[in-house]
């Protein structure tokens, strides 16, 4: 065994020694200095724009998150999710478009309804195939105890 000298003899001391490194690297200090974007939380003047706006956040995945919406997500980049798809509704664009132009940015995660094309066919049609698989399975095991 090696003895290395501590140059202090109680840990408690050691803990009061490093409370102040600890304290300056927590991740509240990871946050960015800049304003949050202006439509980050702020509604638009128009009911009807705000609600597409805001079902489009709803069903737009958190890249930072990765479980929740932007809506309901505080991380920086969702806030400047939001300001961007507010912006685009309030100059008229469509929310499909805004969508669209958001999985072309960012991919086809982004989205919590992804759309059925050969790279998630498999995604989509595995469960049906699984379930029908196990219902086969299970007849052939009922059909044999009857007998």
């Amino acid at each position: 065994m090696i003895y290395v000298p501590l140059p202090f003899k109680r840990t408690s001391v050691w803990m009061a020694a490093l409370l102040p490194l600890l304290l300056a690297s927590t991740p509240a200090r990871a946050d960015s200095s800049m304003p949050k974007a202006h439509y980050a939380d702020t509604q638009l003047a128009d009911p009807k724009k705000e609600a597409a706006a805001h079902a489009l956040m709803e069903s737009v995945r958190c890249l930072v998150c990765q479980g929740q919406s932007i809506a309901d997500s505080d991380a920086e980049l969702a806030a400047d999710m939001r300001a961007m798809i507010r912006k685009r509704v309030e100059a008229g664009e469509k929310p499909e478009a805004i969508r669209a132009w958001l999985i072309e940015r960012y991919g086809d995660w982004v989205s919590y309804k992804p759309v059925l094309d050969a790279a998630t066919a498999p995604l989509w049609i595995a469960p049906f195939l699984l379930i029908a698989a196990g219902l086969w399975l299970a007849r052939g095991r009922f059909r044999k105890r009857r007998s």
